[in-house]
């Protein structure tokens, strides 16, 4: 069990959003049918979700017997940790709507305008091995360690990523790998009861860092908030070592 200690971060709509572009693991469920696995799924400003399945699925068969108004369906999408850490999971997203097949003849331009937004060589087995749906979406909820939120579509919409969402796992790991005494300041830095097992960095966006800790009885999250957001590479390295109470924020050039 993981407990979850916050201040201030993303709002639900924009955690959403960052799983949503980070998720590699995602399966689309429908009544009747099993699990389906996803290979390509990216979320538009439209309001639907483009998929790609294999052509030879269940899922595909039964969406073409869908009709105009759609097959019910969920998407669920899982957010792993970065780092192995003994509890992968960092959060899981369901987006539920009405799920539609997209013609032959439109799918290689609707491929091309994905392609566009998100690159994924899976979108090449298009017209082959692979088929495109599109998921209407209707509601989305949210599950962590801080317990289960539903986000309303229009709020999902407007939000954006976070603008580390595609550094964030090799950043994790330099962070974790080559400055194991900065994990080390961050966690002196918890609170006391805090401070009795193992701290890892689980996740870094524009608002602050996230660690978990691995106790002997369960595993806690903790978000320690920047002063203020951050924009780019060289704020964010500012605003961690601000964290810890470094003095030399801004290199050499502090001491003068």
């Amino acid at each position: 069990m993981t407990a979850a200690t916050s201040t201030q971060g993303p709002s639900t709509a924009e955690r959403v959003r960052s799983a949503c572009a980070r998720a590699e693991q995602a399966v689309l469920a429908i009544d009747g049918s099993d699990p389906v696995e996803v290979s390509v799924h990216h979320l538009r400003a439209c309001g639907d979700v483009v998929l790609t399945v294999r052509t030879d699925s269940v899922a595909t068969a039964l969406t073409w017997q869908a009709g105009r108004a759609g097959l019910p369906a969920v998407l669920e999408l899982t957010d792993l940790t970065p780092l192995s850490l003994r509890e992968p999971v960092r959060s899981l997203v369901w987006l539920r709507g009405a799920l539609h097949p997209v013609p032959a003849e439109a799918s290689r331009a609707l491929a091309a305008a994905v392609a566009d937004e998100r690159p994924d060589p899976a979108l090449l087995d298009v017209g082959h091995t692979t088929t495109l749906l599109r998921l209407i979406l209707d509601s989305a909820v949210v599950a962590d360690s801080h317990g289960a939120e539903p986000v309303p579509v229009d709020a999902l919409l407007a939000a954006r990523p976070d603008p580390f969402w595609e550094i964030e796992g090799p950043w994790l790991e330099h962070l974790e790998s080559d400055h194991g005494e900065l994990v080390d300041q961050l966690a002196g830095r918890l609170p006391r009861a805090l401070r009795t097992g193992r701290v890892r960095p689980l996740g870094i966006d524009r608002y602050g860092i996230r660690l978990r800790v691995e106790g002997e009885t369960g595993d806690s999250d903790v978000r320690m908030a920047f002063a203020a957001p951050v924009a780019d590479a060289a704020e964010l390295s500012r605003a961690l070592r601000l964290l810890v109470g470094c003095p030399f924020v801004n290199g050499l050039r502090a001491q003068r």
